[in-house]
């Protein structure tokens, strides 16, 4: 069964999230408490309007530690959740979420699945895929889907709560030995469509170069926008004629393929 967005989740009955207001006194910053950090204000996910997940998982124990991560967090919402790929198109259908964390294997299907109906249904929305393995086809697969993360479970590396709020603010979350190898397999890829990629990054102007090397380095669009000087809007223009030029769909490949051509 989907869960309400206003429902607790299983195992979770008490773990509510524990805020403390913003502390007075600065327009740039919000404070939280728990966990302690600053958060820029101009970022997306802010106590009086956080990130909305929506969680699709059937492993019982990542589940809670997931949802608990997630609650803790005043910059994040857990808004519903889900253990199936039915479940999960229900849920995608009736709750508003701003990113989606989806498991590769569910009961009844794949992940893969779900990222593909989420351009249909919510198509503004993020996905994060999550596996139980540091597979490169598995993460490549998903990329391909306009997923913009590939997070191993029980990695060591980052947390969930960070994932989220990276991509949500435009960014991307790949776990560190994925991200390895998928460096290594594109650094021999020279594939027609590859070299047609290299071509057309000869014909990227001088602005849409240093755009994309501030995109690669995990700049924000506004973030992107303030050191150019420049509004977020005409960020995400030179991002898109950028995604043409080079015949990419996401930030994550675009990220990828700059890597491999050393354009930044």
């Amino acid at each position: 069964m989907v869960s309400a967005p206003s429902t607790i989740p299983d195992g979770i009955a008490g773990s509510l999230r524990e805020l403390a207001p913003p502390q007075p006194g600065s327009s740039h910053l919000d404070t939280y408490d728990n966990p302690p950090s600053m958060w820029p204000d101009f970022l997306v996910g802010q106590i009086n309007q956080p990130v909305r997940v929506l969680l699709v998982d059937n492993d019982a124990h990542m589940h809670r530690v997931i949802a608990q991560e997630l609650m803790r967090d005043g910059r994040t919402l857990l808004v519903a959740q889900a253990g199936s790929v039915r479940e999960g198109r229900k849920a995608m259908k009736q709750v508003e979420f701003d990113v989606m964390l989806v498991d590769l294997h569910l009961p009844d299907g794949e992940g893969y699945e779900l990222l593909d109906y989420r351009k249909t249904v919510r198509p503004s929305a993020e996905a994060v895929v999550l596996s139980l393995v540091d597979a490169e086809d598995q993460a490549i697969r998903a990329f391909e889907l306009g997923a913009s993360g590939y997070l191993v479970k029980n990695s060591w590396f980052g947390n969930y709560t960070q994932a989220v709020l990276q991509v949500a603010n435009g960014g991307a979350c790949i776990s560190p030995n994925v991200a390895r190898q998928l460096l290594h397999r594109f650094e021999q890829d020279q594939s027609p469509m590859e070299k047609h990629r290299q071509h057309a990054s000869e014909r990227l102007s001088t602005r849409e170069r240093e755009v994309l090397r501030m995109v690669a380095s995990g700049l924000t669009s506004a973030e992107i926008g303030g050191r150019l000087l420049i509004s977020s809007m005409t960020v995400n223009t030179h991002v898109r004629n950028i995604y043409r030029k080079l015949q990419v769909h996401t930030r994550a490949q675009a990220v990828r393929f700059a890597s491999v051509r050393g354009l930044f």
